[in-house]
């Protein structure tokens, strides 16, 4: 696969349905090589954006590129892109061989091409054992990795995953998250994947969008997007648990939060919305300064999540188990890190 015809450029990329805008005018590139997960809740139009760019959907408006040349108005069959769905679609009369390699019988590919192909990617995904059996004599797992190797025999210039994982049980899933992660540093391939999962999303991806109602919210690395998320619809979208969000009044040096008669030790001019990640809030004796109940303690094995009742407000805050914290105990807060939005159009200050 010649990488420097992978890339993907979306210009104004639009999609409508009657006066509905499901994608509203979005710009973005994914270099070659480079891994994007497209995440949101559902009927956000991740799915959507994904099938424009394999031509299932028509364009309302803007352009599509493919490695650098015009491909919104090519058939989906001249696009250069392979998909692979939640549903596993394999030909079940068919082997493992010959499912992955029938997209090129279909092509005209001689056989020694189609074999030689099909062992290359079977290798890759470790399915050489398996080429002679059915889909029905294999597991979850096993099938979707066949649904990808089918997709990587024909090295189409970008690769596109819609929810592939979805199907699969915790344990299989995550082992799954790790192949796809190792699949990808071994071919280079440019991927881009539709999850509702936030965790797939921070694992695999170099960057991810955040769409909501068809708007990008944010494009960063998943880092950037956990630091320093752009508005509270991201800030509460990444990260689990999620991020609390609270009205406050900033004082200088220090804030008073809604509801609540002492300021804490938090700057800020004004009011704003102040986001805390149960991450960032530390417990410390209470000697001085705020002071929370804990309601509820949820184990997680190597962690627990403390739910806290701040006056009129709840908080979450993790600590490392095994814990010495019971349901009932008064604690003091310590707010390590604070975001800060615009309480109007919750945008990052």
């Amino acid at each position: 696969m010649d990488a420097s015809k992978s890339s993907l450029e979306l210009k104004s990329l639009c999609k409508r349905y009657g006066t509905q805008d499901v994608i509203q005018s979005i710009d973005a590139k994914v270099d070659a090589g480079e891994y994007l997960v497209l995440v949101g809740p559902s009927g956000c139009g991740k799915s959507t954006l994904l099938r424009c760019i394999a031509g299932l959907e028509e364009l309302s408006g803007g352009e599509l590129w493919i490695g650098g040349k015009r491909a919104d108005e090519l058939a989906p069959q001249d696009r250069d892109v392979a998909m692979v769905f939640q549903n596993y679609a394999l030909y079940p009369h068919m082997t493992v061989e010959q499912n992955m390699g029938f997209a090129l019988k279909v092509q005209g590919q001689p056989p020694l091409v189609r074999e030689a192909a099909v062992r290359d990617a079977a290798g890759l995904l470790g399915l050489t054992e398996l080429l002679d059996r059915l889909p029905a004599e294999l597991s979850g797992g096993q099938r979707q990795r066949v649904a990808m190797g089918r997709a990587i025999v024909r090295q189409p210039a970008v690769f596109l995953f819609d929810e592939p994982l979805s199907n699969l049980d915790a344990s299989l899933r995550q082992h799954m998250r790790v192949e796809l992660k190792r699949l990808h540093k071994q071919i280079g391939a440019t991927i881009v994947h539709v999850t509702h999962d936030q965790v797939e999303a921070l694992t695999l991806a170099d960057r991810i969008m955040v769409l909501d109602q068809g708007v990008v919210q944010q494009m960063g690395t998943p880092r950037e997007l956990f630091d320093r998320p752009a508005n509270t619809f991201v800030a509460q979208f990444i990260g689990a648990p999620s991020m609390t969000i609270l009205p406050a009044e900033g004082k200088g040096a220090t804030s008073l939060v809604e509801g609540l008669e002492q300021e804490i030790e938090v700057s800020g001019e004004g009011p704003y919305l102040m986001g805390i990640r149960p991450t960032d809030l530390g417990l410390q004796p209470v000697d001085h300064g705020p002071c929370a109940v804990i309601d509820l303690v949820e184990s997680h094995g190597a962690t627990a999540l403390l739910h806290l009742v701040w006056g009129p407000h709840r908080l979450m805050a993790q600590v490392a188990e095994p814990t010495e914290f019971e349901p009932g105990d008064e604690v003091g807060l310590v707010f390590r890190k604070v975001h800060r939005f615009d309480e109007q159009t919750g945008e990052r200050i």
